[in-house]
Formats: C-alpha cells, structure tokens, sequence
C-alpha cells in the first residue's frame, strides 16, 4: 500500500530487491504444444499485494511470492498450479503490478499486459484508492469505475481471447478489528499505514468511528463496481465472487514488518480463494 515513509525505506533496501524477484521460474519455456484450455501465459496487474511487498526477508517487492504469479517453492500461486497443467507457461508469467499503484494506474499496466500477449491475466486493485491521507483523499466511485473500465478495455481490445480474473479488495475493516488492540500492530501502523482506515487505531471516538464506517463503506462500493464491470466484460471475464474480500483472515497471515501486507501465508490463502477452478478455460 502506499506509504510516504516507503520511499525512504525501498531505497535503503534495494540492494537486496535481486533476491527476492523473480515472480516466475527462470529459462526457456518448454517446447511442445501445450495442454488443451489452459493458458500458455500471464500476467498481474495491482498494486502491493500481487507485487508481493514485504513478503520476503526485507520491505521490498517480492514477487516471487506473489499469489498470482510467484514461482517460489512456499506459494501455491496460479501460476505454479497452471504449470502443473500446462508446463508451457514456464517461463511466461509477467507481474506489472507496483506497490502504491491505484487504479488510475491500471490502464498501463493492462497495455503491458496486452502487449506481452498474455493469455490469463488477474487484476486486484483498489485498496490505494482508500488507503489515504484522509477520507476526502479517496478516489470516488465513478472516477474508479471510469479507469477500471479503460483498463478492462484495453485487455478486451488487445487481448480478445484472453481470460480475465478481477478479485476483490481484502476486508481492511477487519485488519483493524484483529489489531487495534495489538500493540505491535498499532505500532506499525502508526508509521502511516493506511491512515484512512488504520490512524488512532485505539481510539473508540465518534470521529474515528465514523471515518472506519466510510472507508469500509468504500471498499464495499469500489468491489460493487469490479463486480459489475467484469460482467459487462462478457464470459472471458470471471469475477472472485467476492472471495478475496471474504477470507477470515488472522494477524498470522500478515507481515510483522507492517501488520498489513500478507506475508507468505496470506500470499497462499489469497491464492487458494481466487484460484478459477471453474473456468472453462
């Protein structure tokens, strides 16, 4: 997600971003014709979290771990359970995604995505749109949809025969349920961790109460709209059901560096959640 102090902190630690990139395995593709129905290649599009930031060793972009296309051995991303089926993707798995990116960023990274011809391509996007300065910071509604729908556009016109995943953005509301009371946790967000949502974590005021109800009010608003423009997209478009969303998740599945990022074991859940298993690929 976005953070002012991150800045600082990426550039102190990226001499050790090398080690934790690398979202899919290294080296040539395999040859041969692949499996019938499942797609040869992908690619990711979002922000922090299908990047994989702080799910490495250091607060840095890992994406080798990411629920989407990381190759490592400790995620069972979709990437390594399409290889199982078809191991011609090896190789063919591109993460566009960036850490702070909101959806205005979205249009860009589907461009990227068109252009590497990939055939599967999965979109989580939103929660930087709420994680702001303040309530008034947040993208509205319509503005979201309108840079949602360019970017599904793109994908639609660039790669008509391609099949598309748009998850839900998880349940931030929740996070602040499970850690308000945690000092390690409100230590960490105090750092300026979503502070739309997470700011005076303790406080039970009116104000702050208020300000949780509205930024929880627009998650729910902003996964109504990815809802309704996968289904405008037609049947090569499949929706999470709000899966992403739903998932009861624990402070064991988030990073200890930010009590907010999952760390590898949120990483696997997300994946398992979202998985399609029921496309007709």
């Amino acid at each position: 997600m976005r953070h002012r102090r991150h800045v600082v902190i990426l550039a102190l630690l990226g001499v050790f971003a090398l080690a934790c990139e690398g979202g899919a395995d290294a080296g040539p593709a395999p040859t041969g014709e692949p499996r019938p129905g499942r797609p040869s290649s992908m690619a990711a599009l979002g922000d922090s979290i299908t990047a994989g930031l702080a799910s490495c060793a250091v607060y840095v972009a890992c994406s080798r771990n990411s629920w989407s296309t990381g190759g490592a051995d400790a995620v069972d991303s979709h990437y390594r359970r399409l290889k199982e089926a078809n191991p011609a993707i090896k190789g063919r798995a591109r993460n566009f995604a960036v850490p702070g990116a909101r959806v205005a960023e979205l249009p860009a990274q589907a461009a990227s995505a068109a252009d590497a011809g990939s055939a599967y391509v999965t979109v989580l996007v939103g929660a930087n749109d709420v994680c702001t300065g303040g309530i008034d910071d947040m993208t509205p509604v319509h503005t979201f949809r309108a840079h949602l729908d360019k970017a599904l556009g793109r994908l639609k016109k660039g790669l008509p025969e391609s099949r598309i995943l748009v998850a839900s953005i998880p349940d931030v509301y929740r996070l602040w349920e499970l850690g308000h009371d945690d000092a390690n946790a409100v230590r960490a967000w105090n750092r300026g961790v979503c502070p739309a949502m997470l700011a005076n974590a303790t406080s039970t005021a009116d104000a702050d109460d208020d300000r949780r109800r509205r930024v929880r009010e627009r998650i729910d608003a902003y996964n109504d709209e990815l809802a309704r423009a996968c289904e405008s997209y037609g049947r090569r478009c499949r929706w999470d059901g709000g899966a992403a969303h739903g998932v009861r998740f624990s402070l064991d599945l988030v990073s200890k560096a930010d009590y907010f990022h999952p760390n590898v074991a949120g990483q696997n859940r997300l994946a398992d959640v979202t998985y399609p298993g029921r496309f007709t690929w």
